[in-house]
């Protein structure tokens, strides 16, 4: 669907999930009209989940910058992958993990017993670093995957967008490690189907009636797609056409920004009123496009 058909062919959900860095906000400013849309989706009726693959902030400190931004969230409506790690591993009985994690995200993974030296980790969990990945963290976890250790990445991606360009992400340093221990990373966070199911789970709703909203068409909008959800792909953040054309991925719609999104929507079953983060509710009001 391009920007001119949006009136004519509406995406009917009744849930809506949105990307953070690179849709809602760009380099730590609101994308313009983003607390408005937000707001205006909220004003749809639509059910409302932030979900995020940033890793170098905490959950909570993620949740007052989305506040400090303008936008108004309840906490639940934040959704980040390190409580998605810290499943898995208790899932797979593992108790002490080595984490490559910024210092704060280490409190989101509390219910896990750190590892800090060479030996003796069930799980090597990896995030962003930023500046401090370098060859000494590299070359412990690479040691530890090869004592037998798992590999859970808290996400995959390639790349975002900083306040001075493009920047690797975490996912580069997990595809090194990958290649150099010859072991698949479990990845927690976008785009893998546990995520997007994790989230949909928490909602009650099936696939078909959420639609996702991300910059990143590999892993926000392929990945929404495989998981049955539709997605929508803004030209903001990590956008670039090239990559898009050779993804070989097709979007169920594509607009200039998140503040195109709400005309875009009708509220189908599902959507129960409008649900601020005070938890108050009022009716429904259909876009009239």
């Amino acid at each position: 669907m391009t920007d001119a058909a949006m009136c004519a062919d509406a995406i009917v959900a009744a849930a809506v999930l949105l990307d953070l860095d690179g849709v809602l906000y760009v380099a730590g400013e609101p994308v313009p009209g983003a607390p408005a849309a937000v707001a205006a989706l909220r004003d749809l009726g639509l059910r409302l989940r932030l979900v995020t693959n940033t890793t170098a902030h905490s959950r909570g400190e993620t949740i007052a910058k989305l506040r400090r931004l303008g936008f108004a969230v309840a906490d639940e409506e934040v959704i980040t992958p390190a409580a998605l790690a810290v499943a898995h591993c208790r899932a797979r009985g593992h108790r002490r993990v080595a984490l490559l994690v910024a210092d704060a995200v280490k409190e989101d993974l509390a219910g896990l017993d750190e590892v800090t030296g060479e030996a003796g980790a069930d799980a090597v969990i990896v995030g962003d670093l930023g500046a401090s990945f370098g060859y000494e963290p590299l070359n412990r976890a690479f040691r530890l995957l090869m004592d037998g250790a798992e590999l859970v990445a808290l996400q995959h991606n390639r790349f975002w967008r900083t306040a001075d360009g493009l920047s690797l992400d975490a996912g580069a340093f997990v595809a090194a490690l990958e290649y150099a221990a010859g072991v698949p990373a479990f990845v927690v966070g976008k785009p893998a189907a546990g995520f997007f199911a994790s989230v949909l789970d928490g909602l009650a709703l099936p696939p078909a009636a959420a639609v996702m909203v991300g910059d990143d068409v590999e892993v926000d909008v392929g990945g929404a797609l495989d998981a049955g959800l539709a997605a929508v792909l803004v030209r903001t953040g990590k956008y670039r056409e090239d990559r898009v054309r050779a993804s070989g991925i097709t979007p169920t719609a594509t607009v200039g920004s998140i503040a195109d999104v709400p005309r875009l929507l009708q509220p189908g079953a599902g959507a129960a009123g409008r649900a601020n983060p005070a938890g108050h509710q009022s009716p429904v009001r259909r876009s009239s496009t």
